[in-house]
């Protein structure tokens, strides 16, 4: 691959696909489909208990953080600020970055670069590449399929060996709950570190791990546990923060890796929170106290059927597995597949139901999907199986099959995805009460632990649990009377242990925000009944950036810290 002519003078534009994105349009938005992970995928049916929040394009913020030429990272824009940028940027490289759903935004983006940038090299990357005959379908110069630091840098004539730089980067934004959109302090929210891609184990159903070269490919980009204390301890210190969220499709499965880094946390006296994605395999690698010692406080773990022969759940009970984990303080955060070969009309409310028998805190729904570049599509393919003619738009696991079950119909795949997601919140309850229980189940096993790191840990998260969640349960236990009693009752006694735990101060808070946060839920749920849709909003970051066009003729890097502007 020849390498831009101005190299790292080259003046580079990287965006997120354009909004809005929490309705139905002919860009293919959709309203089932907002860009909220959680709302999307997880606590979809918990109404205003939802938890609501926006995750930044985390892939092209690692790219600008690690070339040297000067780049803006556009996020969530409109396609007035895309325009806008375009006009006012006089930009070279033109880098959009997208999933498959949004390939109609991708197009309509390229079209608008042509047509207001016509000098500008145009690269499209993200999963949206895997697409079959992407290049007659989208008009870009380049397709970036797999990891795109390196390709970025070749292309710009870089040192490939240069170490990561991680970007700084706040995990969640625009937290909402309860009706409520949380304040958004220095420390308040963990810092996402991105140690790998890709992932060992491969599902045949996994995008990423299709994505990033298959099973059993992954590219780390900090090998081991000091390097990846090092980079926690950048973001300690820049961003004030004592948790982390690791973007590792299998964080445990790293063992030497990971306890390297508690003996790093250990010696240097560090308390810190970590919230990873792990498979039952690999967390049974590890002993209760490895865990907590480590700061592991939330895991994502995969629960299939227990008729599914994934490598990651062999000979692992997952719901006495989930019940030691929640009983140790870790919040576990479970992730189904409804539609599965085995599948019928006869066995999967069974299976539905074993799903959220393990009582999770959160738990993920998503329909077995055949998605372009995984090995899944191709079987389902080769069989003559996929549903021909469908929008993109709507191959997003959270909708219909996109392919025809020996047994199930494209329309009933919705009605028992549906049935999931209301099944598991009339079950179990909301997840805010149900994350308050592993919560108060973690201090009281671990509040005289030997260890301070451990000690200060638990301390720090039950903050909330004393004062404000306390107050939510007892807003939680009045509505929850309509849906189911049984849990309504659990909710107050939940409740009632909280008070008794920490005392007058507890009791104080719920009689002054309960009724408060049931009045704002109430306020919320009409909202949402209404129509009521949310939205991220723009963000504008330039690193090495010049505001004269002259001084990015150069082929030397430009110094500067980053600029952002959010609106």
């Amino acid at each position: 691959m020849a390498t831009h002519p101005k190299g790292t003078g080259a003046r580079i534009l990287l965006s997120s696909v354009f909004g809005p994105y929490a309705q139905d349009d002919e860009f293919g938005s959709r309203a089932i489909n907002p860009m909220e992970l959680y709302h999307n995928q997880v606590t979809r049916a918990q109404g205003a208990y939802s938890l609501r929040m926006f995750h930044r394009s985390w892939g092209i913020m690692m790219i600008q953080a690690n070339i040297s030429a000067p780049c803006a990272v556009l996020d969530f824009p409109t396609l007035k600020d895309f325009r806008e940028e375009l006009l006012g940027g006089q930009y070279d490289i033109i880098g959009i970055s997208s999933i498959i759903v949004n390939i109609g935004k991708v197009q309509e983006m390229c079209r608008i670069a042509r047509e207001l940038s016509p000098h500008s090299v145009l690269i499209v990357g993200g999963h949206v590449t895997a697409l079959p005959g992407i290049e007659n379908r989208v008009d870009a110069d380049h397709f970036v399929k797999g990891e795109g630091i390196s390709w970025m840098r070749r292309y710009l004539g870089e040192d490939l060996e240069r170490p990561v730089r991680h970007p700084e980067i706040v995990s969640g934004m625009k937290t909402r709950i309860l009706g409520l959109s949380l304040p958004e302090k220095r420390g308040g929210t963990a810092a996402t570190i991105i140690p790998s891609v890709g992932c060992p184990l491969g599902c045949n159903f996994c995008t990423t791990s299709a994505f990033f070269g298959g099973k059993g490919k992954f590219i780390n980009f900090y090998k081991t546990g000091d390097e990846l204390f090092e980079v926690m301890q950048q973001m300690e210190a820049r961003l004030g923060v004592s948790t982390f969220f690791m973007m590792d499709e299998n964080f445990l499965l790293h063992r030497p890796r990971a306890l390297q880094l508690l003996e790093r946390m250990k010696e240097h006296n560090k308390s810190w929170g970590l919230a990873v994605f792990a498979s039952a395999n690999a967390i049974r690698k590890y002993t209760m106290l490895e865990l907590v010692e480590l700061g592991v406080s939330w895991i994502w773990m995969g629960l299939e059927s227990p008729q599914a022969t994934y490598a990651k759940l062999q000979q692992t009970d997952t719901r006495q597995l989930t019940r030691e984990l929640r009983n140790h303080g870790i919040r576990v955060q479970g992730s189904t597949i409804v539609g599965l070969e085995h599948h019928t009309p006869d066995n999967i409310e069974d299976e539905i139901e074993h799903a959220v028998s393990h009582n999770t805190d959160f738990h993920q729904f998503m329909l077995y999907t055949p998605v372009p570049g995984t090995p899944l599509y191709q079987q389902i393919k080769d069989e003559g199986r996929l549903t021909e003619n469908l929008d993109f738009a709507d191959i997003h696991g959270q909708y219909k099959f996109n392919f025809r079950h020996a047994a199930i119909s494209r329309d009933d795949s919705k009605r028992f995805l549906d049935w999931a997601f209301r099944r598991d919140f009339e079950r179990n309850g909301p997840s805010l009460y149900r994350m308050s229980r592993t919560m108060l189940e973690g201090w009281r096993r671990y509040k005289h632990f030997p260890d301070a790191r451990v000690r200060t840990r638990f301390a720090r998260e039950i903050n909330k649990l004393s004062t404000v969640y306390n107050a939510a349960l007892w807003s939680m236990e009045k509505d929850f009377r309509k849906v189911n009693r049984a849990v309504s009752e659990d909710i107050r006694t939940l409740r009632r242990e909280i008070e008794e735990e920490f005392g007058f101060t507890s009791r104080i808070a719920t009689l002054a925000l309960g009724p408060f946060l049931r009045w704002t839920t109430r306020r919320e749920e009409r909202r949402l009944a209404s129509g009521w849709t949310y939205e991220p909003p723009k963000i504008i970051e330039r690193t090495n950036w010049c505001s004269t066009i002259e001084a990015t003729e150069s082929t030397e890097p430009l110094a500067g810290e980053p600029v952002m502007a959010s609106t």
